[in-house]
């Protein structure tokens, strides 16, 4: 299980860069949200289709055997792609209305918190009392994080339908991590995660239809672009369905909470940005939590 829980906490760090990838876009005139997550997704698709296959054909090459993998299941499949779109259009369309720090605050909370409701219902799994206390001192934590810098102003009126939209993001990673969950004992995490993103690419791409001057607002942040598509997309949730293999789907929401920490770091380090006492405290409340997974999944594999 350690084994597992180091994998997803190295994703969910690759994943808190995403954060600052998009403040040094904004310096130059950041594509609107919306194109921002086609062209993550978009990157990430033909990059593990191509490891997919260079993975097989090496495989072919070295065993005289064929291969007995087990078809996946359609359904499930494309509802991880489903999924993935689902969380950028919500998640991109709560930002402007309920602001970044509440949208991160609703998406990112409810998400470990839907993912072990779910992963009861659809995996019976039974989350230890260990587990529990972690899952309420990490989704604390975060929240004292996320919140520790926050600002205050006038709530735009459609302030409601973006904290609806961010919850929305929350409950769209939540049915990604428990479907792939069930999926990953049949299925490699590189290919389904090659099956993923390319259906995520696809529903996503009416968005550059709609958005104006797609293509100069894609040309002018390319390169970092495709590093948000290629490092914290691609590469981390290949690593992040390897470590979902081995540990429960609660554990693993659970440390995808190092993904806000390491932006508030980066934010501080980088930024100059100020966490405050809060966001200290409820740093040190998320990281007990991972040390109290960490101690209680020690024992197993």
């Amino acid at each position: 299980m350690l084994l597992g829980l180091a994998l997803v906490s190295v994703a969910a760090v690759s994943w808190g860069t995403t954060g600052s990838v998009m403040a040094l876009l904004a310096r130059d005139g950041t594509p609107s949200p919306m194109l921002v997550g086609w062209a993550r997704m978009a990157a990430a698709a033909p990059c593990l289709l191509l490891a997919t296959w260079l993975t097989r054909s090496g495989l072919s090459r070295a065993s005289a055997r064929p291969s007995h993998s087990r078809p996946l299941d359609g359904a499930k499949t494309a509802m991880l792609g489903v999924a993935m779109a689902a969380y950028q259009l919500c998640y991109f369309w709560a930002v402007p209305r309920t602001g970044v720090t509440l949208t991160a605050l609703l998406a990112i909370c409810s998400a470990p918190i839907m993912i072990t409701a779910g992963a009861a219902l659809v995996l019976k799994e039974r989350p230890t009392r260990a587990t529990m206390v972690a899952l309420a001192l990490a989704v604390g934590g975060t929240a004292m994080v996320l919140a520790g810098p926050g600002t205050t102003g006038a709530r735009p009126a459609d302030f409601a339908a973006g904290a609806v939209a961010a919850l929305g993001a929350g409950l769209s990673y939540a049915v990604y991590a428990v479907t792939a969950k069930g999926l990953l004992h049949r299925a490699a995490p590189l290919p389904l995660a090659a099956i993923t993103f390319s259906l995520a690419a696809l529903l996503l791409t009416p968005a550059l239809a709609v958005e104006r001057d797609a293509a100069a607002q894609l040309a002018a942040g390319w390169p970092l672009l495709v590093y948000l598509g290629v490092v914290p997309t691609a590469a981390a949730y290949v690593v992040f369905g390897a470590g979902l293999q081995r540990v429960p789907a609660t554990a693993a929401g659970i440390a995808t909470l190092l993904e806000p920490l390491t932006a508030a770091a980066l934010g501080v380090a980088v930024f100059g940005e100020r966490l405050g006492a809060v966001g200290w405290i409820g740093a040190g409340l998320l990281l007990t939590a991972l040390a109290l997974l960490a101690r209680a999944g020690s024992g197993r594999q």
